[in-house]
């Protein structure tokens, strides 16, 4: 179970707006972000506590779940002030005497204990597997994939590197070396946890002896060390769709983690940002390109020529008089998706020379004598 204030971790009061926690855990992960930390242990181990801070405190349903234990004094150290026992050795506030188990208590009619609670919200741990016999679903993972404008809008590859939490593979989850006995762990009496008393209330974790499994090997596993799961470091080549934008999301299913007790593996969720083009910019399927031009080609008329996401060039002719932000479309340069194809809107800008020369500079004048202009 979870021992981390998870409030702490995101530097935010108890009281903070859902608004208030996801702005401040963006500022967070952007700045512990392993793109933006190369090599750096700490931040990329930051980056995780504070990604599962935000699992928490970011769902209404998991934080309201939270806050409630949280009251009853479930974590250790920091249960808000008045949740724990008396001096005098009472029960907190509003709870019958006697002792409880967590796992036996139901908060607010929401069925099941708060045992049940720990399990959903933390996603399981040691001592979720304990109670778990049967095959379990490896780790899913949720990632954003930073995508180079063009391959967004023609389709390709893009490299991707991610860490997951999987099933020993020497090991099968077991956490013994090969041929090692394993026998019921003393400590727990195989139940995976412990009972302790926290002010009037007795709280089960996960038993430390045998990590919540119950059982105990002669010799641990010399590639886990008894976890009976290790780190994962992936890399995989995403094929990105043609005409993805930025939030479009794909599912990798069975690209996650390894399951666990012969259960199916998890599932990667990748979600594309697109990354902003000096070149182009998108309006639907429709490509928006600027095509600089500088006085004279926009007083008089003139032909500009651009480049297209295939790297030909196509030119149009503009009239005279046309004024910077003037868009000219051209049919079926756009981008391509499920049967559609978008055009090419070339948008104008007038380009003003910061100096003339001084025969530019006569001729500028005598243009705006002829034309009535003032200067």
């Amino acid at each position: 179970m979870a021992q981390k204030d998870y409030y702490a971790v995101l530097g935010v009061p108890s009281t903070a707006t859902a608004e208030e926690i996801k702005k401040q855990y963006r500022r967070l992960a952007k700045e512990h972000h392993p793109d933006s930390n190369k090599g750096a242990v700490k931040s990329a181990d930051r980056f995780k506590e504070i990604s599962e801070a935000y699992q928490v405190l970011g769902d209404e349903k998991k934080r309201a779940q939270y806050d409630e234990m949280r009251r009853l004094g479930a974590f250790d150290g920091f249960a808000p002030r008045g949740a724990r026992s008396s001096s005098r050795g009472g029960p907190p506030p509003g709870a019958a005497g006697g002792s409880y188990k967590f796992d036996e208590f139901d908060i607010g009619g929401l069925g099941g204990g708060l045992g049940d609670l720990f399990s959903s919200m933390f996603g399981g741990g040691a001592g979720a597997r304990a109670q778990r016999a049967g095959p379990e679903q490896g780790q899913s993972v949720e990632t954003t994939l930073e995508v180079p404008f063009k391959v967004a809008a023609l389709g390709g590859k893009v490299p991707i590197e991610l860490d997951v939490t999987e099933e020993c593979a020497t090991c099968k989850g077991s956490g013994a070396a090969k041929g090692s006995k394993i026998s019921v762990c003393h400590e727990c009496q195989g139940r995976g946890s412990i009972s302790f008393g926290q002010g009037s209330f007795a709280v089960s974790r996960p038993c430390p002896a045998c990590r919540g499994t119950g059982s105990v090997p002669a010799e641990a596993c010399g590639t886990c060390g008894g976890a009976g799961e290790q780190r994962s470091h992936k890399k995989l080549l995403i094929n990105v769709p043609v005409g993805v934008d930025t939030g479009s999301k794909i599912r990798l299913k069975g690209q996650g983690g390894r399951g666990q007790h012969g259960g199916a593996n998890g599932d990667i969720m990748v979600t594309f940002q697109v990354k902003d083009d000096p070149t182009w910019s998108r309006d639907g399927l429709d490509l928006v390109a600027k095509a600089p031009v500088n006085v004279a080609q926009a007083a008089l008329g003139s032909k500009v020529s651009v480049e297209t996401l295939d790297e030909k060039r196509v030119s149009i002719k503009i009239p005279g008089g046309t004024p910077t932000g003037k868009r000219f479309r051209v049919r079926g340069h756009g981008i391509k998706k499920e049967g559609k194809h978008g055009d090419l809107i070339v948008e104008i800008e007038v380009m003003v020379p910061e100096k003339l020369s001084v025969d530019a500079e006569r001729l500028m004048k005598e243009f705006a004598k002829a034309a009535g202009l003032e200067y």
